[in-house]
């Protein structure tokens, strides 16, 4: 449905973009994840037509987004980090003139229209001014636009950016019907959005793509946890044949103990070998299992990791 291929963008000599390469399927509820001034924006406004690539190539649904601008923009319902509202307008009035802009007449826009306002969920707000309404139900009326034509593909830029919770949970609500029918493109620097309706993340860090995987591959245990009671003191060296092990520390759960991580390739079947281990030596165990890791601290794993790459010469 969308492939880049070694997107680069830059802005005299800044890049903003750096060699970019990625396939996302039909179907597919894929987060634009990174910090402020990662290129997420850059890149979003690139995949709808309203910026070129300095190089690379990037096609959606087979057309590309250089040559044939007008065939994506026809498949792709965006909504930017500030939608395009009119405050004085009225919710069906602003409608009506996007269908408008769309090239839906007549009875097409009427159907357009009212199948956008049902889906968003504004059937008691389309008389009222868009000033009128709150954050969320602006938010709800931006995303009514971009839907209109039945986009094959939809992008989000920061769809919650400034929403209350309960606002939050109404747009993931309506995320996840949407995505019934679209290709959802959601970019965000919220972590928590991510998981919620998300099945796979893209990070960008620096412009460049740092990882590109499903949630569950992206957040998988990669090393065992065990605590041990203090004084013990050939932990690495016994666990050796079986990985990596480092002293994190004393264990903030278990007064006593300290806690060590073993690095390994496979922490589910480490951890009953682990055990085994501590059994034969006569440590006392508190705990041992497969580290927990969250979508927080792969990011932060990932950003001290950009960060090295750039100091080192």
């Amino acid at each position: 449905m969308i492939e880049i291929d070694s997107l680069t963008r830059r802005y005299g000599d800044a890049v903003a973009l750096d060699g970019i390469s990625a396939r996302i399927e039909q179907g597919e509820v894929v987060g634009l994840l990174g910090p402020n001034g990662a290129g997420k924006t850059t890149m979003m406004k690139i995949l709808t037509g309203f910026l070129e690539p300095s190089s690379g190539r990037v096609t959606v649904d087979g057309h590309d987004v250089v040559t044939d601008r007008r065939r994506v923009q026809e498949r792709v319902g965006y909504l930017p980090e500030v939608a395009p509202l009119y405050p004085e307008m009225l919710v069906q009035d602003y409608l009506w003139m996007m269908a408008g802009f769309r090239g839906l007449r007549g009875a097409s826009a009427e159907q357009a229209v009212a199948r956008a306002v049902a889906r968003t969920g504004l059937d008691d707000r389309v008389l009222q001014p868009i000033g009128t309404l709150s954050k969320g139900y602006r938010q709800r009326v931006g995303l009514a636009q971009a839907i209109l034509h039945d986009p094959a593909v939809l992008i989000l830029d920061e769809p919650t950016t400034g929403l209350d919770p309960t606002q939050i949970q109404g747009i993931r609500n309506l995320l996840r019907t949407l995505s019934q029918d679209a290709t959802v493109l959601l970019s965000t620097h919220i972590l928590q959005e991510i998981e919620a309706v998300c099945d796979r993340v893209l990070v960008l860090m620096g412009g460049r793509l740092v990882a590109d995987a499903s949630l569950s591959e992206l957040t998988r245990s990669d090393a065992v946890e065990l605590s041990v009671a203090r004084g013990v003191d050939d932990v690495a060296a016994r666990l050796a044949p079986l990985g990596r092990a480092r002293r994190l520390g004393p264990d903030p759960r278990l007064p006593g103990f300290d806690l060590w991580r073993l690095q390994c390739a496979d922490p589910s079947r480490a951890s009953v070998e682990v055990a085994k281990v501590a059994a034969r030596a006569g440590w006392e165990l508190g705990a041992v299992g497969p580290r927990s890791r969250s979508l927080e601290q792969v990011f932060k794993e990932l950003q001290d990791r950009q960060a090295r790459r750039e100091v080192s010469p």
